[in-house]
């Protein structure tokens, strides 16, 4: 596998977590309202992606396409709004590291389901015992993180 798929997943998340505490700054700054946040976020997101559609795309045929689309398809943009709003929520909460890191294992755990099944179209990959074992080594990490306090006395 290409060593910079690695570099941008790795990028990716540290922008989820700067993003995290970017957005939920603008959200008290808009009079503690999340969701304007996440909307305001989402206007800005779409206002990059379409500047960068209007050359990187190409158009032909695309009208027949996106109207042959199962309902499902559309349902990405509902997760990612989702995603944002809760992130948003979440930092001035639990924390962006608690939320990053509870991110983290609900994308394996999901990931893990799809990968094994196939799900949403996607191509099965085998899971194999020391990936489960992987996981259990991160919820472990996730509880010694998130309740070490209470289990150790600092």
């Amino acid at each position: 596998m290409n060593w910079l798929y690695f570099v941008m997943a790795l990028a990716s998340g540290f922008g989820l977590a700067i993003q995290a505490a970017v957005n939920s700054r603008l959200s008290t700054g808009v009079n503690h309202q999340p969701l304007m946040a996440a909307f305001i976020s989402f206007c800005i997101g779409s206002l990059c992606l379409g500047i960068l559609v209007t050359t990187q795309v190409q158009w032909s045929g695309m009208a027949n396409q996106l109207t042959q689309q199962p309902w499902w398809r559309w349902t990405g943009g509902f997760f990612g709004a989702a995603a944002v709003f809760t992130s948003i929520f979440l930092a001035p909460r639990i924390g962006i590291t608690n939320a990053m890191f509870l991110f983290i294992i609900g994308q394996l755990i999901s990931g893990m389901l799809i990968d094994s099944f196939g799900l949403i179209q996607m191509p099965i990959r085998p899971v194999y015992w020391w990936k489960y074992a992987g996981l259990a080594v991160m919820l472990t990490g996730l509880a010694l993180f998130m309740f070490g306090d209470r289990f150790f006395k600092a």
